[in-house]
């Protein structure tokens, strides 16, 4: 109750003045049945700007920060992702990706609409990462189409580190749904989980008309902070701060 109580009072009419979002291809999204919509992810909004325009619920597996959060507003933001129907997923351990696709599963099973970000994460500089292949399994396993989507203008709107968004126009394209029955018993196959990925990711390129980068997000990042430390750290080795006398 607490979800349509957000789309069509409290949250949703807000996003709608606030981002002015343009739709297209909503008609690409099933009015029954399950599916996977699988989108870029560029902003912390995204996961609120997508269920306020769509006419069915969509869940999203969240990540467990979310949850878990310190203080008031820790539990504040756990509240409402729970109220919102959205789901905790453990990203560490070597369980983590079949705990995410059980999850997964199990709301495909009641015949709903998943919704996924196969990049694992934001980006954090607003181009488009390689995908993980849990989408592809969750697909073949569960029988299911997988809708394309492209968030454009969350990132200049409200990009990571900023809490209240900028008044920014966005766009949510949705494109044709992707059959993958054609790969029907092939979810064990490391060749063919690629291949699957490789095409979502290709066609969440065309609609959103990003940067693509051949490697993981996380990878990228941990690799650009880590350099600037060194960075930091080498500048501080050669220009040492004189002691305040």
């Amino acid at each position: 109750m607490f979800y349509y109580v957000l789309k069509y009072v409290l949250l949703g009419p807000l996003l709608r003045l606030v981002f002015r979002p343009r739709i297209e291809g909503l008609e690409h999204v099933p009015a029954t049945g399950a599916a996977i919509v699988a989108g870029n992810h560029l902003s912390f909004s995204d996961h609120f700007l997508m269920p306020a325009i769509l006419k069915r619920r969509i869940t999203f597996l969240a990540k467990k920060e979310y949850f878990t959060g310190p203080g008031i507003r820790g539990r504040l933001t756990a509240a409402f992702f729970r109220s919102a129907g959205q789901i905790p997923v453990d990203r560490t351990g070597k369980e983590a990706g079949q705990a995410a696709i059980r999850e997964g599963l199990g709301v495909l099973s009641k015949d709903e609409l998943l919704g996924i970000y196969p990049e694992g994460t934001r980006s954090h500089d607003g181009r488009l990462y390689k995908g993980k292949v849990g989408v592809a399994v969750m697909a073949l396993k569960a029988g299911v189409p997988v809708i394309p989507c492209a968030m454009i203008g969350t990132f200049e709107a409200q990009p990571p580190g900023k809490v209240i968004p900028n008044i920014h126009p966005v766009k949510i394209r949705f494109g044709k749904p992707l059959d993958f029955s054609r790969y029907d018993g092939m979810e064990n196959e490391k060749a063919i989980l690629r291949a699957i990925t490789d095409e979502i990711m290709y066609a969440i390129l065309s609609l959103s008309e990003q940067e693509y980068v051949d490697q993981y997000a996380a990878v990228v990042k941990a690799e650009e902070e880590a350099a600037a430390k060194a960075a930091k750290a080498e500048k501080e080795r050669r220009f040492p701060r004189l002691p305040i006398s």
